[in-house]
């Protein structure tokens, strides 16, 4: 009797556990949302303007104060180490480095307390890029994971995990 009991708990555990993975899965928000739109377009500031076209005082509207930046090549950087290695690494050479969204992987989950909207979790994955003599060739790809918080109504980046970084041959 008790290894039944204790089997009927596992199963009732398993589908429990099943269910919780189900609903986070299904906890993005809308790809036709605001929300959505809002924080693919904070993304582009972030990669198109500043990191592709070396537009970096673009970032300093939408990055907070105390960003936590963790990569897991370069370890961590807070604002100042952030603008300065976009500014001193990528943007040494404009057009050399490039980055592109992999459009399918962008997820935006929506942080509430109160039944009001505080912060968002944005992921997805990306493709990087160097040009030579007019020659675009992939070099790697990474996945990141960005914390989003409304501050003052205006959407900041708080912290920001940037990790499985391969190679293009890899």
């Amino acid at each position: 009797m008790n290894l039944l009991i204790t089997i009927l708990k596992e199963s009732l555990n398993l589908k429990f556990i099943f269910l919780f993975f189900n609903l986070i899965a299904m906890a993005q928000v809308d790809k036709k949302s605001e929300l959505f739109k809002t924080l693919k377009s904070q993304d582009s500031i972030i990669f198109e303007r500043a990191f592709n076209k070396c537009e970096v005082e673009k970032l300093e509207l939408i990055i907070a104060e105390n960003i936590e930046f963790y990569h897991d090549i370069n370890g961590v950087q807070n604002k100042e180490e952030f603008i300065n290695a976009i500014k001193n690494n990528l943007c040494e050479k404009p057009g050399t480095f490039s980055r592109k969204l992999i459009e399918s992987s962008l997820e935006v989950h929506q942080l509430k307390s109160k039944d009001k909207t505080y912060g968002a979790i944005q992921k997805g994955s990306h493709d990087f890029y160097r040009n030579i003599n007019n020659i675009k060739e992939k070099t790697g790809s990474a996945q990141f994971i960005h914390l989003w918080v409304l501050d003052h109504n205006k959407w900041k980046l708080k912290r920001v995990l940037s990790f499985d970084h391969k190679n293009a041959t890899e």
